[in-house]
């Protein structure tokens, strides 16, 4: 086997409406573009004077990390994400999925994302990585399986009830 033979993607794709993808490039372009400031900001707070005691050098420092870090995130979102109008419902349990369970001997049922942490940004919803005891369990499951996992209290068994593909 080669080592140039390409790796497949371990992160789910994301999908984005266009609005979504325009809204989150321009955030990006803009983070960018902004480079050049905050640079001139920090080389002119660093000609005030001793950097130990220099509040405003270490804020525009602070605030260089923070604008990096959301270009790294937006870098990474944008590079893996599809735009357009992805299927409302996934054939089986895949990262990327929204999955809704039903605890068996019990009506209620919850509502996560099966991702990563870096996705679970986007979204108000619980995020169950694959490689958790839930995530093992459902990973290539469909609607109307039932599976057990093990948990700190015991064994518990969920049925799916709904996938749907995760868009932002």
């Amino acid at each position: 086997m080669s080592s140039a033979t390409a790796q497949p993607r371990s992160e789910p794709t994301t999908w984005l409406t266009r609005g979504a993808h325009d809204r989150l490039r321009a955030e990006l372009d803009q983070l960018i573009a902004a480079r050049p400031a905050m640079s001139a900001e920090i080389n002119a707070r660093r000609e005030e004077g001793d950097l130990k005691e220099n509040g405003g050098y270490h804020a525009a420092k602070e605030e260089q990390g923070k604008a990096e870090a959301r270009i790294r995130q937006l870098s990474d979102l944008l590079g893996g994400a599809e735009v357009g109008d992805p299927p409302d419902h996934a054939e089986e349990a895949a990262l990327g999925t929204v999955v809704t369970v039903r605890f068996v001997g019990d009506d209620d049922t919850e509502k996560f994302l099966l991702g990563s942490r870096e996705i679970g940004g986007t979204t108000d919803l619980t995020v169950y990585s694959p490689e958790s005891a839930l995530g093992t369990a459902i990973m290539g499951k469909k609607v109307g399986e039932t599976v057990i996992y093990p948990a700190p209290n015991g064994k518990v068994e969920v049925e799916i009830v709904d996938l749907e593909i995760f868009r932002i």
